[in-house]
């Protein structure tokens, strides 16, 4: 899991110093399947239950799910979360962040901030017998002290030798509620937050997701190791 971890975030970080204004998202999933199999992985997420792609690209009100498409071009100002998932020796690695195409306005900075730092105060509740709940309630908490929103329709998840699994990980609860997490155990936190308000809708494509005021979300993601002292982020280093 390390290893995985290692790769995929690698892959991120790789493809992340190469966004800038004009390109297309699919030249994003391009980058992703080149870089990943130079480091000897596979994109998990190619072909999973049909998704046409090796990443997932989610511009300004799109909240995850985007399909890469050539059509899609980056403007100055936008927002994209680029999520990279990477099967590598039979274990996934998964992790994404959402990059200023940029200078960026006060909002898009703010929004992408808050996502990044709600993350983290997920991350910090995480150690050998907290509760899922504490993970949902410390991400909510921070979320709105600046005003924002959290997408209930989705979250994070167990992963290992499968890149999803058991437990669902919500980003929204209430402290001392929920499964309690053990030592060994793998999982993602993911927070998508959002400038308006929390709800979303599914394009005609069946995978993209965009908030239902058209308001921008932004999200950030690692994969995380439970351990009896707290717990170890698999996705925060580069090979």
């Amino acid at each position: 899991m390390r290893r995985a971890g290692k790769v995929a975030r690698s892959t991120l970080l790789a493809v992340g110093r190469k966004i800038k204004a004009g390109i297309s998202t699919a030249e994003i999933d391009s980058w992703v399947r080149e870089d990943t199999a130079a480091r000897g992985g596979r994109p998990s997420q190619l072909g999973y239950h049909g998704f046409p792609a090796a990443v997932c690209t989610s511009r300004n009100e799109v909240v995850c799910h985007g399909i890469p498409r050539p059509d899609v071009l980056l403007d100055s100002g936008d927002i994209v979360n680029v999520d990279v998932t990477t099967e590598f020796d039979g274990f996934h690695g998964d992790t994404s962040i959402t990059f200023l195409v940029g200078e960026g306005s006060p909002e898009a900075k703010h929004v992408v901030c808050v996502a990044e730092r709600a993350m983290m105060a997920g991350i910090a509740q995480v150690r050998d017998g907290a509760r899922l709940g504490d993970i949902g309630a410390a991400i909510q908490a921070l979320a709105s002290r600046e005003g924002c929103s959290v997408v209930r329709d989705y979250g994070g998840h167990g992963i290992g030798k499968k890149m999803h699994g058991d437990p669902h990980v919500s980003h929204f609860g209430k402290v001392n509620t929920g499964a309690r997490l053990r030592a060994g155990m793998c999982i993602t936190i993911e927070p998508m937050i959002n400038l308006g308000g929390p709800e979303t809708v599914v394009d005609k494509d069946g995978w993209t997701v965009r908030t239902r005021d058209g308001r921008w979300s932004a999200q950030f993601e690692h994969t995380v190791l439970v351990t009896r002292e707290g717990c170890e982020v698999l996705t925060g280093e580069e090979c």
